[in-house]
C-alpha cells in the first residue's frame, strides 16, 4: 500500500494512493494513529478505504503533505561510508576513516518539527550561504521495541519513504567545531514523501536479503548521483538495533538511511575553499529525489529569512 497525507482544502486527511487517485479515510484518522493501533490496523484500514472510501480525490486536486507530518522522532543514520569518504575527499582530507566508524552505525537526532511535504517550497536556512540537499531513504517503524536483535530489527519497519536531509554546510562547520552534535546545520527542513510505501509493496526489489532500491537526486534537471539502497555498509537492521539499545522505539519513528554516495553537493566541491563553490543551492533551484518504488519529490528553494544577530554579531 502507498499511504499519503493530503489536503483538499479542509485540512489534512489520510488515504491510500492508487495511480492518480486517493481513497480517503474519515476525517481525524491519521497515519500515525493507525500505526499506533493494534497489529493489522493499517492493512485493515487500507482494505476498507479501497472497498468503501470516505472520499476519492485526484492527486491533481490536492496538496500532498508528508505522509507523517509530525513523527514521534527522527534519527538520521550514516550507513553509506563512501558518502563520508566523498565529503572528506572534496574537502582535501585524508579519506581513511577512524575505526569508530566500523564499530557502530552512526546516527544523530533530527528535528521532527521541521518536516515538510514532497512538493513544498524549502527556504534556505537562515544566514546560510552553503545550503545543500541529501538523498536518503526514511524507514518508518510500525512496531516499537527496545534492545532489538540486529537479525530481526528490520521486521519492525512498516514502510519506506524518500528523505531529504537539507543541510546548511557553513553552519555545520560551526556545529562540528562546537563538538556537541548537529545543531542549526540540520534544523531547517526535512522532506518526507511523497508516500509511505509499505514493505510488502517493495519485496520485488529485494536482492540477497536487501532492498535494492535505485535512488537518484537532481538539481535543475541535472542528475548529481545515482545509487542503490542495498549498497550500505551497515544493514538497516543493524542501524535500527543500535538505535534501540537501552531506549524504547515507537510506531511512527523515522530513521534515515544516511546519504547515498554523491547525493549531496558537498561531495562535488571542486574549489580549495568550499565557500567559493558556486553550486550551493540558491533561490529558484529545483531539487528532486527519486526512488524506484518510492516515487519522486520536487521542491523549489526559496529565500530564507534574515538573521537577527546575537550580541556577538552572529
Amino acid at each position: 500500500m502507498r499511504w499519503v497525507t493530503y489536503d483538499a482544502g479542509a485540512g489534512p486527511r489520510t488515504g491510500i494512493l492508487d495511480g492518480e487517485e486517493i481513497f480517503g479515510l474519515a476525517p481525524g484518522v491519521t497515519l500515525l494513529s493507525l500505526l499506533e493501533g493494534d497489529a493489522g490496523t493499517l492493512g485493515e484500514a487500507g482494505d476498507a478505504a479501497r472497498r468503501k472510501p470516505e472520499e476519492v480525490r485526484a492527486t491533481a486536486d490536492v496538496r500532498l503533505l508528508s505522509p507523517l507530518p509530525r513523527p514521534p522522532s527522527i534519527r538520521d543514520g550514516l550507513c553509506f561510508l563512501d558518502h563520508l569518504r566523498g565529503c572528506y575527499r572534496a574537502l582535501g582530507r585524508n579519506e581513511d576513516l577512524d575505526s569508530a566508524w566500523s564499530q557502530v552505525p552512526a546516527f544523530y537526532f533530527s528535528n521532527a518539527a521541521a518536516v515538510v511535504g514532497p512538493y513544498d517550497d524549502v527556504p534556505v536556512a537562515p544566514g546560510s550561504r552553503m545550503f545543500d540537499l541529501e538523498l536518503e531513504v526514511g524507514m518508518v517503524l510500525g512496531r516499537g521495541g527496545r534492545d532489538l536483535d540486529p537479525r530481526d530489527a528490520e521486521s519492525h519497519i512498516v514502510g519506506f519513504t524518500l528523505f531529504n536531509d537539507w543541510t546548511a554546510r557553513d553552519h555545520q562547520v560551526r556545529d562540528l567545531a562546537l563538538g556537541i552534535g548537529m545543531g542549526k546545520s540540520k534544523d531547517s527542513a526535512i522532506t518526507l514523501g511523497p508516500a509511505l510505501v509499505t514493505v510488502d509493496e517493495l519485496e520485488p526489489y529485494r536482492r540477497d536479503g536487501r532492498l535494492a532500491l535505485e535512488l537518484s537526486a537532481s538539481v535543475n534537471g541535472e542528475e548529481i548521483t545515482h545509487g542503490s539502497l542495498d549498497r550500505t555498509d551497515w544493514s538497516l537492521g543493524e542501524l535500527i538495533a543500535f538505535v534501540s539499545r537501552g531506549v524504547d522505539l515507537h510506531p511512527g519513528d523515522v530513521i534515515g538511511s544516511g546519504t547515498v554516495p554523491g547525493g549531496c553537493l558537498l561531495e562535488h566541491v571542486d574549489t580549495p575553499d568550499m565557500a567559493d563553490f558556486d553550486r550551493w543551492l540558491k533561490p529558484g533551484d529545483v531539487v528532486s529525489l527519486a526512488g524506484r518504488g518510492l516515487g519522486e519529490t520536487r521542491q523549489v528553494v526559496r529565500p530564507g529569512v534574515d538573521v537577527l544577530p546575537l550580541s556577538s554579531g552572529c
